[in-house]
C-alpha cells in the first residue's frame, strides 16, 4: 500500500531562494510562497499593536506592505537571516502607520515620538522603584525636559476623540445627552446687533439726501439710474452723492475703503 509522501516544511534554504528568484526574475509564484511563509508572522507582529479587531486588520494590511518592502531590499550578501531583516522591517511600518494616520488630532511628529519612549520609561522605573515615578523622573531618564513631558502625556489624550454623538451621563437621575448637546453654538445675532447699532451711530452723520441714496442703493437694490429716477436727479448726481455719503461713513467708523460694507 503505497502512502503519499508528506511535504517537508520550508526551510531557510528555500526562503532564500524565493528571495533570489524573486529579485532577479520578478518571479510571482516566488513572492506568492514567501508571503504565505511569513503570513503568520505578520499576524502576530500586527496583533501586538492592535487596538481591536478593525484596528488589527489595519495593521495586518500595512505589515504584509512592509513584508513585501523587505522582500525587495533583502540583501542576500549579507549572510544574515532574511527574519532578522524583516521583522524590525514590518515593525517600522506599523509604527509608522500608528504614528502618522490614527492620531484623530493633528500632535507634531517629535509628541507622537516621544510617546513609546516615555510609556517604557513608566514600566522601567515603576519595575526599578517599586512605585509610579515623578514626572521628573520620567524626564531624567529619557534626557528630555519636563515640560516636554507633560506636553507629551496631555498630547496622548488626543489618540482618539470622542464622537459629538456620544452618549453622556446628564444629571443625577440618569438622563443622556451628547457631547453635540453641550457645545456652544455662536450666536449671529450677536455680531449683526453691533453691526446696526454701529451703523446706526454712523448714519448720524448723513443729510437726508444721502441716506435715501444709500438706502435705495443698497438695501432696495436700485441702480443709480433707477434711484435718480426716484428721486428725480440725475445719475451722475446719484454716484456724486453715493460717494459722498460712503466717505463720510468710512470717516465716521475709521474703516477702510476695502472693509466697508462686506
Amino acid at each position: 500500500m503505497s502512502t503519499k509522501p508528506q511535504q517537508r516544511p520550508n526551510s531557510k534554504d528555500d526562503v532564500i531562494l524565493w528571495i533570489k528568484q524573486y529579485q532577479e526574475n520578478e518571479l510571482e509564484e516566488a513572492q506568492t510562497k514567501l508571503v504565505e511563509h511569513y503570513k503568520p508572522l505578520v499576524q502576530t507582529l500586527s496583533r501586538k499593536f492592535s487596538r481591536g479587531p478593525e484596528h488589527a486588520e489595519d495593521l495586518f494590511q500595512v505589515g504584509m506592505l512592509g513584508l513585501l518592502g523587505a522582500i525587495r531590499r533583502f540583501d542576500l550578501s549579507v549572510g544574515r537571516s532574511f527574519e532578522s531583516f524583516a521583522v524590525p522591517t514590518v515593525v517600522g511600518e506599523i509604527k509608522r502607520y500608528i504614528r502618522d494616520k490614527t492620531w484623530s488630532v493633528h500632535v507634531p511628529r517629535r509628541i507622537k515620538e516621544l510617546g513609546p519612549k516615555i510609556k517604557k520609561a513608566v514600566d522601567l522605573l515603576t519595575n526599578d522603584l517599586q512605585r509610579s515615578p515623578k514626572v521628573d523622573e520620567i524626564a531624567e531618564f529619557i534626557n528630555v525636559s519636563v515640560e516636554e513631558v507633560l506636553e507629551a502625556m496631555e498630547m496622548g489624550r488626543s489618540y482618539q476623540a470622542l464622537s459629538v454623538d456620544k452618549p453622556i451621563e446628564a444629571d443625577q437621575e440618569g438622563g443622556e445627552a451628547t457631547l453635540l448637546d453641550l457645545v456652544g453654538r455662536q450666536e449671529k445675532g450677536y455680531e449683526q446687533t453691533d453691526q446696526q447699532i454701529l451703523l446706526e451711530k454712523a448714519f448720524s452723520v448723513l443729510n437726508e439726501r444721502e441716506k435715501q441714496i444709500l438706502q435705495l442703493t443698497y438695501f432696495e437694490n436700485l441702480s443709480q439710474k433707477e434711484t435718480g429716477e426716484r428721486l428725480s436727479i440725475s445719475q451722475m448726481h446719484v454716484s456724486r452723492l453715493q460717494r459722498r455719503a460712503l466717505q463720510k461713513l468710512r470717516d465716521s467708523i475709521h474703516i477702510k475703503p476695502t472693509e466697508y460694507l462686506k
